[in-house]
C-alpha cells in the first residue's frame, strides 16, 4: 500500500502526556523515545567514532535505502511476495540478503547495527531508519529527518532485484521507485545521500573514493559536479555502472549522470545547485517518506515520533556549490529548454538562464562568501581527502 508522507504523519501516535524524564536532563514527548537516547549514544561513541561522518554513517545511509527500497506492490498484485519495505529485512535476514549483489558492501554495517538492536531491544526496522538519521546529522550540512520508532520486526526476506543498479537506465530506475511509492523528483532528492558517499565495489581498486570534492560535507557540490563533463577514468575503468569524472580522485556513477541529464530528471537536478536549504528540505522528506515504505495504515497508528533524539546538526555547509579551485570544466545543461551546454548554456530557457548565472557565479562575477565556520569545515575536508583530490 503506498502511503504519502502527510497521510503518514497524521497517522502516528501523538502523546498528549507531560514530557518524560529520559536521564542526563533529556526529556521526550513518549516515555517509548527515552531508550533512543541510549542506542544515540552508543552509536556515536561506538559506530560513528564520536559522531564523525565517516565510512560507517555513509554505509548506515546505503543501507536505510537498500532495506527500504525492498518493496513492491507489483509483485504483490502477482501474487507473490513483494517485501516488508523498511522492515529490517536485510538485518534479520541477512543470510539471505546480504547474498544479493546490489548489497555488496552491507555486510558489516548490517551485523553492527543487529548488535545494537539487540542490545538495547529495539527493532532491526527502527534501528536501520535511526541510524541513518543520526548519521546525516553526523556531516556538516546534513538536515534533520524525522524519526518514527515501534516497526514490527521483518517476517521475510525481501526478494532479490529490488534495489536500482547503478547501470540501469533511468526509466528503469523511475519505474522501480515508482513501484515502491516514490516519484521521480523524490529519487533525485535522495541522491543527495551521494554527496557524503563514496564508492567501494564499482571499481575495488580505488575502494572508498567520493562522487564529489566535498565526500564529509552534506551540499550541493555533488549535484553541481555532477553536471561536469566527464573527461577521464579514475582508477582501473570503465566498470559496468561508471561514467566518466570530471577530475582525478571523484568517481561517477553511470545512474548519477543519467539522472543530472535526462529531461524527465535534469531540471529538479539543477534546482539544488544554488540552494543548499531546499536540498537539505527535499532530502529530509523524502526519507522520512521512504522510511515508512511497506507500512500499513494500522501499523503507522503504532509508530511514535521520536525526532527529538535525532541529535543537532555538526558544522554548516555553504548555501551554494563551488567548482575546486583552478579547474577548467564544461557544464552539461539538459533541462529541456536550457538552450544547450557547454561554457553556460543557452539563454532560452530555464536551463540556460541557470547555468549562465551558474557560469557568471563560479569565475568571478558573483564571488561566493562563505563564514569563517564554513571555510574552517572546507579546509577540514580538503586536508581529510588529501590522499584522493589531486588538484
Amino acid at each position: 500500500m503506498k502511503v504519502s508522507t502527510l497521510s503518514a504523519v497524521s497517522l502516528v501516535a501523538i502523546s498528549t502526556v507531560a514530557a518524560a524524564n529520559c536521564g542526563k536532563g533529556r526529556t521526550a514527548a513518549s516515555g517509548t523515545c527515552c531508550v533512543w537516547y541510549n542506542v544515540l549514544d552508543d552509536i556515536q561513541a561506538n559506530l560513528f567514532e564520536g559522531g564523525i561522518c565517516g565510512e560507517d554513517a555513509h554505509d548506515a545511509l546505503r543501507l536505510s535505502f537498500h532495506d527500504a527500497i525492498g518493496y513492491s506492490p507489483a509483485l504483490t498484485r502477482q501474487g507473490k511476495f513483494g517485501g516488508g519495505g523498511a522492515d529490517g529485512s536485510l538485518i534479520a535476514f541477512a543470510s539471505t540478503e546480504l547474498t544479493y549483489a546490489s548489497n555488496e558492501g552491507l555486510d558489516d554495517i548490517v551485523h553492527d547495527e543487529k548488535r545494537f538492536a539487540d542490545k538495547w531491544g529495539v527493532s532491526y526496522g527502527d534501528i536501520v531508519q535511526f541510524a541513518a538519521a543520526v548519521s546525516v546529522r553526523n556531516c556538516a550540512g546534513g538536515p534533520r529527518i524525522p524519526f518514527l520508532a515501534g516497526r514490527p520486526n521483518a517476517t521475510r526476506a525481501a526478494p532479490d532485484g529490488l534495489v536500482p543498479h547503478a547501470a540501469d537506465s533511468v526509466g528503469k530506475m523511475l519505474g522501480r521507485v515508482g513501484d515502491a511509492g516514490l516519484s521521480g523528483e523524490e529519487l533525485v532528492d535522495l541522491m543527495a545521500a551521494h554527496s557524503i558517499g563514496v564508492q567501494e565495489h564499482v571499481d575495488p581498486t580505488i575502494e572508498g573514493m567520493p562522487f564529489d570534492s566535498t565526500p564529509e560535507i552534506f551540499d550541493t557540490n555533488f549535484y553541481l559536479e555532477t553536471l561536469l563533463r566527464g573527461t577521464l577514468w579514475p582508477g582501473s575503468g570503465p566498470h559496468p555502472g561508471q561514467a566518466e569524472s570530471p577530475f582525478r580522485g571523484q568517481f561517477r556513477l553511470q545512474s548519477d549522470a543519467a539522472l543530472a541529464r535526462d529531461p524527465r530528471t535534469a531540471c529538479h537536478w539543477q534546482s539544488f545547485v544554488h540552494d543548499q536549504p531546499r536540498m537539505q528540505t527535499r532530502f529530509a522528506a523524502a526519507m522520512a517518506k521512504m522510511a515508512l515504505l511497506g507500512h500499513a495504515p494500522a501499523a503507522l497508528r503504532a509508530l511514535h515520533d521520536c525526532s527529538e533524539v535525532i541529535p543537532a546538526s555538526t558544522l554548516p555547509a555553504p548555501r551554494a556549490a563551488r567548482i575546486p579551485a583552478g579547474r577548467g570544466v564544461v557544464l552539461e545543461d539538459k533541462c529541456p529548454g536550457g538552450g544547450g551546454g557547454g561554457n553556460g548554456g543557452g539563454k532560452g530557457g530555464k536551463g540556460g538562464q541557470f547555468l549562465k548565472g551558474l557560469w557568471d557565479f563560479m569565475y568571478g562575477f558573483c564571488p561566493l562568501i562563505r563564514s569563517g565556520a564554513d571555510e574552517s569545515a572546507y579546509q577540514r575536508r580538503q586536508a581529510v581527502k588529501a590522499s584522493y583530490i589531486k588538484l
